[in-house]
């Protein structure tokens, strides 16, 4: 077996560009298209606080079941995806943001509701985002 420690990764036809062949040999995806580009891990119960999380700066509490995401870098544009799930709660739970409400390149709106359709905030929260870097 071979190992490839390095530092950096940087494109022979371009710095940005990096293409990685799937698993079944047919199909090549951009290997920075693929990485997840934050993810967050948060306690909105009571005082919102930001148990781990890459690429967020921080979280702002909007009350409750509404909370705005701040990255720490922008995306390139407002048009990328965040999913979110609720994590222990037993509860039928719909997390969603979108581009017309609050959404910019530095920021999303997130809400959770219960099962019955009110706001409410949770113990943890866990939200991804995929899209491209500015």
């Amino acid at each position: 077996m071979s190992e490839i420690k390095v530092d950096t990764l940087t494109g022979k036809t371009s710095a940005g560009d990096i293409t990685v062949t799937s698993e079944g040999g047919s199909a090549t995806q951009s290997l920075q298209e693929g990485l997840m580009k934050s993810w967050v891990n948060i306690d909105i119960a009571g005082t919102v606080s930001v148990n781990d999380s890459l690429n967020v700066g921080s979280i702002i509490d909007g009350g409750a079941g509404v909370f705005n995401v701040v990255l720490s870098n922008n995306m390139n544009n407002n048009t990328y995806s965040s999913v979110g799930v609720v994590d222990g709660t037993g509860l039928t739970i719909n997390c969603h943001t979108c581009q017309t409400d609050g959404r910019t390149t530095s920021q999303y709106r997130a809400y959770t509701f219960n099962g019955s359709g009110s706001a409410t905030d949770y113990t943890c929260l866990l939200y991804q985002t995929a899209g491209d870097l500015a």
